[in-house]
């Protein structure tokens, strides 16, 4: 198939390719949020509204768990790397590479202010919900240096069988008062869109060779001054995969894994919820043979007192207890299930008199280590462009240095347990405790430098160390007037003032 001339054809051309995924994932939004990804377009649209909440709470509840992991707060996810070369040339001078040390952390905290003052985790957490249960999402980071998210339905893309992005198009729905003049007389003068007053943007990015070359279109007419040019791994459109398959331009979503349990729950919920609907509803049966009046027993007040049969009135039952307990046995299992599938920590919990938080922290640690692959992909598809781009736009508004190329360059820690900077303090503080368990507190004093050591503590909890941390020069001030100040008090004052005039006159010193 000939490749479209247009950005609105090619979009067109490539929603073949993606309407398996998008039915796919709109099935998953009906079992769990059915406002992410609704069937029908536009506002005040009727939405499904699913029996059971475990779906919404499930990704609401993982949607959290992996924004904290992604940005973490008050705490960088990523960190300024020197290459070995550099490293070899530093290793002979301790003040400079604690300054290069220093210097690179208070990079990561500049970074690290503009992702908190700017509109990140927002977007960046409704992304991830439908990443869960729809498998794809689409960011881009603006000039402005926040995020703006675009789902499924509003974006078609085309990978490499390497899972690389070669293209990518975008449909948005403008006003066109926000469009160029030439543009609103285009779509003024047009039959379909003469009195409407939305029209149709198109973004249209296109991988050639190691840079992404994008423009916009609007009626089959360029936007002008919409042209640019980004290189490969500093493009600002991300576009994101749960899970990504071999050969697949699009993702697959962790409900889509469990859409089977889904399903089941849903429907046993139902079949409980309108039984016991069924069971609740009181109704009285009259013998109509009997000397009991159907009156007598509805109009009768509480407490009244009538004449009649007790036995000619009785109540109807359904009779479906048992039913009714195996369903809601088969509920409580899939509940189950589903709950360590979402790592909702409450299900890991054994029914005890005694759990210790121990426990439960190991259990839980066990769970999260299952999504291991998924803090891989999401970090190699989001934080690691996220940041490059990030710093990248820094750069150019000069709020951060232009970096040595190939010299220092940002890397990510994926995992719960061991993202950002956190890893590395836990690192260094267990090697102190191993050595000074094996060779003692003496050995480590001897071998290692203080001030190094205490650099790369606070370099790995994010505090700033300007203003907190003795500089060298202090430090050995410090020493000559402690020192002094013991000469004196070992000398007397008399005796040191005679040794500084001696000093002064150059006299040799009396032994």
């Amino acid at each position: 198939m000939e490749p479209a001339t247009t950005a609105k054809g090619r979009y067109s051309q490539l929603t073949s390719d993606r309407s398996t995924f998008l039915t796919r994932a709109q099935d998953c939004a009906e079992l769990t949020i059915p406002s992410l990804l609704p069937r029908t377009q536009g506002t005040g649209v009727t939405l499904p509204t699913p029996y059971q909440g475990m779906g919404a709470k499930g990704v609401n509840n993982l949607s959290a768990k992996l924004l904290q992991a992604l940005l973490p707060a008050n705490q960088s996810f990523f960190r300024f790397q020197v290459d070995d070369n550099t490293l070899d040339e530093l290793s002979g001078d301790d003040a400079m590479r604690s300054k290069v040390l220093e210097a690179m952390g208070s990079m990561e905290r500049i970074v690290g202010v503009q992702i908190e003052s700017t509109a990140t985790r927002a977007p960046l957490f409704e992304c991830l919900k439908h990443l869960i249960v729809t498998g794809n999402g689409l960011l881009y980071l603006k000039p402005d240096n926040s995020l703006k998210f675009y789902r499924l339905d509003k974006y078609v893309v085309k990978r490499d069988p390497a899972g690389n992005l070669i293209e990518c198009v975008v449909e948005e729905v403008v006003h066109p008062e926000a469009l160029p003049e030439n543009i609103r007389k285009i779509a003024a003068a047009s039959p379909i869109n003469g009195t409407a007053n939305r029209v149709h943007l198109y973004t249209w990015i296109k991988r050639k060779g190691d840079f992404f070359e994008v423009h916009q279109e609007c009626m089959d007419t360029m936007i002008p001054k919409s042209k640019g040019k980004w290189p490969v791994d500093k493009a600002p459109f991300m576009a994101l995969r749960w899970a990504s398959v071999d050969g697949e331009d699009y993702g697959r979503g962790h409900v889509e894994e469990y859409i089977g349990d889904l399903r089941s729950l849903e429907g046993l919920t139902a079949a409980i919820v309108e039984g016991s609907a069924a069971a609740a509803k009181v109704l009285f049966l009259v013998n109509p043979n009997g000397v009991t009046q159907e009156s007598t027993v509805s109009d009768s007040p509480n407490l009244a007192v009538r004449s009649g049969v007790a036995t000619d009135v009785s109540v109807l039952k359904v009779e479906k207890f048992n039913d009714f307990r195996v369903a809601l046995d088969t509920i409580t299992q899939i509940t189950q299930r589903l709950a360590q599938a979402f790592l909702i920590v409450s299900s890991i919990t054994r029914d005890a008199e005694r759990v210790t938080a121990e426990e439960i922290r190991l259990m839980a640690a066990e769970l999260e280590s299952a999504l291991g692959g998924v803090y891989t992909i999401l970090a190699q598809e989001f934080q690691l462009p996220y940041v490059r781009r990030l710093v990248f736009q820094l750069q150019k508004q000069g709020k951060l240095p232009e970096l040595p190329p190939n010299t220092v360059t940002p890397v990510v820690v994926t995992g719960l347990d061991a993202l950002g900077r956190g890893h590395d303090l836990q690192n260094l503080m267990q090697a102190a405790q191993v050595v000074k368990a094996a060779l003692g507190e003496q050995a480590m004093q001897r071998n290692v430098i203080e001030t190094d050591f205490i650099n790369r503590v606070f370099t790995a909890l994010s505090v700033d160390q300007k203003g907190l941390v003795k500089t060298p020069d202090q430090i050995a001030a410090e020493n000559q007037a402690n020192a002094k100040q013991n000469m004196i008090n070992t000398l007397g004052p008399e005796a040191m003032k005679s040794f500084a005039q001696q000093q002064q006159q150059g006299a040799p010193v009396a032994a």
